[in-house]
């Protein structure tokens, strides 16, 4: 598994967090020009996921290049927890990998099969309505005139819409028209049962399952997906979890939970927040706060016990919007390791 956050490391991130809100505008338009070309849409009612692809595709005698896979929330409701992204290449090309340039404040992880023809990425992270994200995929055609069709997907299980979720590109043409996978069906489920410290192999059948990713109640199961299966590993958890299968076309629950036995594996440590790029704003909130530590992916940011307006966390840096509020609070990150302790260091003053 490749794990590929922010080129530049934390020093560029933070940079990022400082810049003006004229230069994050300026940012934010230049992440979302690949949509541009994309058909208008009036938004979805709920969280939605829309994906398209563009770029620089294989032109032979050109061998190595590259092209952009954009996903935006595209709904009325923020876009929160894991979106899976595929992409098929045809036979003659094949991939390495990808890499996203962004502002961290979300977990992105990738893998590629062994013949190099299709890559698996997901990335987990809060958007709010016409927010975007792209990530280069880089390809290569050895020497070939390639041809055939490049497929992209995206999957969330919070998703509206299912219409937008698949995009095609036919070497040679261009852009498919858009196709909307059916929804997926799971018929059953091999192993309901295993220890809480996880490992446990799990089978799922069903039909319409391609593309899809398992969540043990909102944790990814390792594993992969076809048309009629998928086959996992559980994570750890404790008690009885509902199990769900996420496609392009829908999401779909296991016939029955997954039954954890004895001890859940051991909590993460607690997450620690080190400083504050902003430490004022107006009572009214709306001040866009980047809140800075570790361990403090899939957090909730809360100041002064108040749940921020909205959030979203990587490793080491969240971003926030500030409640309204008065005085002066604390800026506290919880994950599933428990809730920051409080310093100098987490301090937001709200003003008049």
């Amino acid at each position: 598994m490749i794990i590929r956050l922010v080129r530049g490391g934390l020093t560029a991130a933070l940079a990022v967090a400082t810049l003006t809100a004229g230069t994050v505008a300026a940012q934010a338009a230049a992440t979302a020009a690949p949509v541009a070309a994309a058909t208008a849409r009036t938004a979805v009612a709920g969280p939605n996921v829309s994906v398209t692809q563009a770029g620089n595709y294989p032109i032979f005698p050109v061998d190595s290049t590259n092209f952009s896979v954009t996903w935006t929330s595209t709904g009325t409701a923020d876009l929160t927890g894991t979106t899976h992204l595929t992409v098929e290449l045809p036979p003659g090309l094949t991939t390495n990998g990808a890499s996203i340039t962004s502002f961290p404040d979300y977990t992105f992880t990738e893998t590629v099969s062994p013949d190099g023809r299709r890559l698996d990425a997901w990335f987990t992270g809060n958007r709010a309505p016409g927010r975007s994200e792209f990530m280069k995929v880089y390809v290569a055609s050895h020497g070939t005139r390639p041809s055939g069709t490049i497929k992209v997907t995206a999957a969330n299980l919070n998703d509206a819409d299912p219409s937008d979720n698949v995009s095609t590109y036919l070497l040679g043409s261009g852009p498919q028209a858009p196709v909307t996978q059916a929804a997926p069906v799971v018929t059953g489920i091999g192993t309901v049962t295993g220890p809480g410290a996880g490992g446990t192999a799990v089978t799922l059948t069903g039909t319409n399952l391609d593309n899809g990713f398992v969540l043990f109640g909102d944790t990814v199961a390792t594993g992969s997906c076809t048309s009629t299966g998928c086959a996992v590993t559980a994570p750890g958890g404790s008690g009885s979890t509902p199990v769900t299968v996420v496609t392009p076309g829908g999401a779909a629950a296991a016939p029955a939970a997954f039954d954890y036995t004895g001890a859940a594996p051991p909590a993460p440590a607690a997450p620690v927040v080190t400083g504050l790029t902003t430490t004022s704003g107006p009572a009214a909130g709306g001040t866009t706060v980047y809140v800075q530590g570790s361990g403090l992916a899939s957090g909730t940011v809360l100041f002064g016990g108040v749940p921020a307006t909205r959030h979203s966390c990587g490793p080491t840096v969240c971003s926030a919007t500030a409640p309204a509020g008065t005085g002066v609070v604390d800026v506290t990150v919880t994950t599933a390791g428990g809730t920051s302790a409080t310093g100098a260091g987490d301090r937001y003053t709200y003003t008049a």
